[in-house]
């Protein structure tokens, strides 16, 4: 018997995205924002969630994995799925069967400067095409609605092909709903620093939100850059992957409040609770294979994390994952009492 290829159904999706300083989002992280990391980080204080990158294309042609990209739950709202591509036909189908299963949200990728992704012509190399990225953005509006189309952009290709502040007041007029800026050019990728002066410049210019991205390694990174810049809001990207706590702390900074400390104790009900998300909603051993990858992560600024690192390599099963992180952060817990 064929199977039939059915996307998971997203339960009530909110007719209104919360964007503010306030109101920090996580953002899309290729291998690192699936549900049970989405579920965590809204439990800390995410306001909105963006999904892995999804291939448009992939999704239409049914591709296996993808439904697993867009797993979700009534807790897991206001959720953004974020796609990617380069042709308007495929952008558009995509949003089309989305919509049908009841997404409301949706994302453009010109910003990921991975060589797989560029190599499709997708991701940061649409930059190089901006007459094509105006098709792309008005098959998706159409088949989504005016406002319920954000794009995630970069400075250019490179520092001699700019796109802005041209190509985002197109994308505005066309009726996205919002921007996002990561202030690097695509040849960058993630070196240098974030221009954060043309993340003020270009807010100046539009109507529509205009969310910043880019060095937000923590809270006081973000409140710092939307001081700086006047930005609508923020997505915490590398930041959240190393300290999923950083939408707390954003909420304390904000309230006047100091940042809890990362202590053993905080870290080990982090990871714990990482762990019981992961178990619940990840197939049979691929949540233990995935959160031997995340511990490191977490305590990679405590003593012996390189160590802990190499046990975890070997690590088989939840029991022994439990053993190795009570012993760690157990002795780092009773040096510090």
């Amino acid at each position: 018997m064929t199977k039939v290829f059915q996307l998971p159904t997203c339960p009530s999706n909110p007719e209104t995205l919360p964007i503010g300083p306030q109101y920090p989002w996580l953002a899309p992280l290729a291998g690192y924002s699936d549900l049970p990391f989405r579920l965590l980080c809204r439990e800390y204080g995410a306001a909105v969630c963006v999904t892995e990158m999804v291939s448009a294309k992939g999704l239409v042609y049914e591709s296996p994995g993808t439904n697993e990209l867009l797993m979700t739950l009534p807790e897991d709202q206001p959720l953004v799925v974020q796609l990617f591509g380069a042709e308007a036909y495929f952008l558009g189908r995509a949003v089309e069967l989305l919509r049908q299963a009841g997404f409301g949200w949706f994302d453009l990728n010109m910003g990921c400067s991975v060589s797989k992704v560029l190599r499709q012509g997708a991701g940061a190399a649409m930059l190089g095409d901006t007459e094509n990225i105006l098709v792309v953005a008005r098959a998706m509006i159409e088949a989504a609605g005016r406002g319920r189309v954000g794009f995630k952009l970069r400075l250019g290709l490179d520092d001699a092909r700019p796109v802005l502040p041209d190509l985002a007041l197109r994308l505005e007029d066309a009726g996205a709903g919002w921007l996002t800026l990561h202030p690097r050019t695509a040849r960058q990728g993630f070196g240098g620093t974030a221009q954060w002066e043309a993340i003020a410049s270009l807010a100046q210019r539009l109507s529509i939100p205009l969310l910043a991205s880019g060095d937000l390694f923590t809270a006081a990174d973000g409140i710092a850059c939307l001081e700086s810049t006047g930005a609508s809001g923020l997505m915490y990207a590398r930041g959240a992957m190393h300290n999923p706590a950083i939408f707390a702390d954003h909420a304390s900074l904000l309230a006047g409040r100091p940042v809890e400390q990362a202590d053993a104790p905080r870290l080990r009900a982090m990871i714990s609770r990482h762990l019981e998300l992961a178990r619940a909603h990840c197939p049979g051993k691929a949540a233990l294979w995935k959160m031997r990858s995340v511990v490191p992560r977490y305590v990679r600024t405590l003593p012996g994390a390189r160590a802990l690192r190499q046990e975890l390599c070997h690590c088989s099963d939840w029991e022994e994952l439990d053993r190795l992180l009570d012993i760690y952060l157990g002795s780092h817990a009773e040096r510090n009492t």
